[in-house]
């Protein structure tokens, strides 16, 4: 069975970058990716963080990242979703399906997901009015009313990007303040389209064949209402994509994998990378960044061995 230089299961930022590098070294490189490339950057409107670049499309980055990665030969295969990691001596196993893919070195790169709510209606619901993607469906709901929950930076840029659709967008957050930078807030709050409604939570979304009403309680007073929608956004936390791996490398209490700062998992040729990996900020910046470390680590892990 012919194998790789290196594995990289995920192609966000991270992945990508990891992938770019890895083909500039020469390895012989595959990236798998169960959705489509550029992650969670791909279904965000506008970065306007990144450096050198200014104000820029999600889904325009990364397939710019996608089109330089494969320019110095790095294989992508999509729709394949990973659903183990097994290690035998120096070798590590990716299973895909039926297939078992042998690798020298193995990078982790596989994002998050956004968290759920747990509320009643939410599962039920999703795809018909619940959705976790406002770039995706915010043209769904033109001249409507609808609700973001959430207090971080998604919440309110993808609120911010709504008011480009809805007519009205209630903001509800469950602290007294919001959690992300100050400047979103300014732009929040500047918002005449935006309502916010800071100390609430969301306890039931409602509806039929779409979403009709959310079920509101105020957390300070106890008091319940419901309140029109015809859509709810949800932004309430994100959790990492490695219940795959099943004891394969050491997670933290969380899920995310624990890394040195040179990407290493406790396993020897297994490193991880970008937003599943623990560590304190999860931007883009920072994916790409791990990404190029972790590349180079397995690079030279391949030359001399050295773990």
């Amino acid at each position: 069975m012919d194998g790789y230089d290196l594995i990289i299961i995920g192609a966000g930022p991270a992945g990508l970058t990891a992938g770019l590098y890895a083909g500039r070294s020469r390895l012989k490189t595959l990236v798998i990716e169960s959705l489509m490339p550029g992650g969670q950057a791909a279904i965000t409107d506008i970065l306007e963080n990144y450096p050198g670049v200014g104000a820029v499309n999600g889904a325009q980055l990364a397939q710019s990242m996608l089109e330089q990665m494969q320019e110095f030969g790095a294989e992508l295969t999509l729709m394949r979703e990973v659903t183990g990691l097994r290690t035998a001596g120096d070798e590590h196993f990716v299973l895909v399906g039926d297939d078992e893919l042998r690798a020298r070195v193995v990078v982790v790169a596989t994002g998050t997901a956004y968290r759920r709510l747990g509320v009643p209606g939410e599962l039920e619901l999703a795809g018909r009015g619940v959705s976790y993607c406002a770039t995706c469906d915010a043209p769904f709901y033109k001249e409507q009313e609808v609700a973001v929950v959430g207090g971080g930076d998604s919440a309110l840029q993808e609120a911010l990007y709504l008011t480009n659709f809805a007519k009205k967008v209630y903001l509800i957050h469950r602290r007294d303040e919001f959690r992300a930078v100050k400047v979103l807030g300014e732009r929040v709050l500047a918002n005449d389209k935006i309502e916010c409604l800071c100390s609430t939570v969301v306890t039931s979304i409602n509806g039929t064949t779409g979403v009709e009403s959310i079920e509101l309680e105020d957390r300070k007073t106890g008091e319940r209402r419901m309140m029109p929608v015809a859509g709810v956004f949800l932004f309430v936390g994100l959790e990492p994509r490695t219940g795959f791996l099943d004891g394969a490398v050491k997670l933290d209490e969380w899920g995310f994998v624990k890394t040195d700062e040179e990407m290493k998992t406790n396993v020897p040729g297994v490193l991880a990378a970008g937003d599943c990996r623990a560590k304190t900020l999860r931007q883009v910046s920072t994916a790409v960044g791990d990404g190029a470390v972790a590349a180079f680590v397995a690079y030279r892990y391949l030359e001399d061995g050295d773990w």
